[in-house]
């Protein structure tokens, strides 16, 4: 019998102990038990967000949460400047721009992000009130430098919307620290939970835009969830289930440490990258996120041909590529329920089927490269 392992950059593996959490007999949301659990959830947020500002939950996916911050936090008489570095940038100004608001759409080549010296000469003018960058573009693997672009952003009368759907609990991001206005995240990545959830983190400065704007639409307007949190509570339907889950996986992170995670991760990362050049393999991005590995197929070799190899025989599913990149790249996850003996179980499986593949490879030379950097695990 295979096991079957999760290595793709969303949905991750589910440890059992949220699965279990999940599986218990579901109650009433609008109770004294719900909105004690929720309040337990939100006080765990905030710690991974590193925020003392309201973290919002939505019955939803991270893309609602995005939608939801650039609907009501983005003003109408000012340009929204968007950083699109690949398939998440772009679907934020497509977002922006069904929104009706003046995008400035800032094209970056796939495999690299927009630089901190960018957004500051975009700045200078006054002409923005929101700048929407993606912290780890999944699509690429690729980070940016969202420390330095905050930064560039306090100094103005804009804001900074950030995409931190794959770096939330992985990589560092100081929410409060940085001036990192609003924060979006979602629970099937390295929250070790099932899609279903989006998370938002609104900083004051956030706010005082925020209540001058009346979104379109009801179920993404942040004031009422803000109205509603100040009560433990929610101000539509809970997912009461994938939020009892939460509690469990929040408190595993936090008695981990959510820099231990970070060095974790990124160790992770350094070694299967090490793994990939050993066996004569291309990383995609001249600036690799430590939660996304994006790697080049081999000449010649079929996506759907290694990637079906390495989940039926192997029982490893990692990612295609995405837009441009369909066909030409695969994608492994270091987020969340992985560790040095899968990761290096998923080198030795990529070994096999590359060799299955026409290709020359030496067994073993990956998974030695990986096990060296994975050596000093703590």
């Amino acid at each position: 019998m295979i096991k079957k392992r999760l290595f793709t950059p969303g949905p991750t593996e589910v440890p059992p102990e949220v699965l279990i959490e999940m599986a218990k007999p579901i109650f009433h949301h609008r109770t004294e038990q719900f909105r004690e659990m929720f309040g337990q959830t939100t006080e765990g947020l905030k710690k991974i967000f590193m925020t003392d500002n309201d973290v919002l939950t939505i019955a939803a996916s991270g893309t609602a949460g995005m939608e939801a911050a650039i609907l009501c936090a983005c003003r109408r008489d000012k340009k929204v400047l968007v950083a699109n570095g690949g398939k998440f940038g772009s679907r934020w100004v497509e977002v922006a721009r069904r929104a009706n608001l003046d995008v400035d759409e800032v094209k970056i080549e796939w495999g690299t992000a927009i630089s901190p010296e960018t957004v500051h000469d975009k700045l200078t003018s006054g002409d923005y009130g929101a700048v929407i960058v993606v912290h780890s573009e999944t699509s690429t693997g690729t980070v940016c430098d969202i420390q330095a672009i905050a930064k560039e952003v306090s100094r103005t009368d804009a804001i900074l919307i950030a995409d931190c759907i794959t770096s939330l609990g992985a990589l560092p991001l100081r929410t409060d620290e940085w001036g990192v206005d609003i924060v979006v995240s979602g629970s099937q990545k390295a929250l070790m939970m099932p899609p279903g959830l989006a998370f938002v983190s609104v900083s004051q400065k956030a706010w005082n835009i925020i209540e001058t704007i009346t979104p379109p639409g009801v179920y993404l307007d942040l004031k009422a969830y803000r109205k509603s949190l100040a009560k433990n509570d929610t101000p539509y339907t809970a997912a009461v289930s994938l939020i009892r889950g939460l509690r469990v996986a929040i408190e595993m992170i936090l008695d981990i440490g959510l820099e231990t995670i970070w060095e974790r991760t990124a160790k992770l990362a350094h070694a299967t990258r090490s793994a990939a050049q050993a066996m004569g393999l291309k990383l995609f991005s001249s600036q690799p996120s430590d939660s996304v590995s994006c790697i080049w197929l081999p000449e010649g070799v079929s996506d759907s041909q290694f990637r079906g190899i390495l989940k039926d025989r192997f029982g490893c599913s990692v990612a295609g590529g995405q837009g441009d990149l369909k066909g030409k790249v695969f994608r492994i996850s270091h987020m969340g329920y992985v560790d040095p003996i899968e990761t290096i179980g998923l080198i030795a499986a990529i070994e096999y089927a590359l060799a299955e593949c026409g290709i020359a490879v030496e067994i073993g030379r990956g998974v030695s490269a990986a096990a060296k950097v994975l050596k000093d695990w703590k």
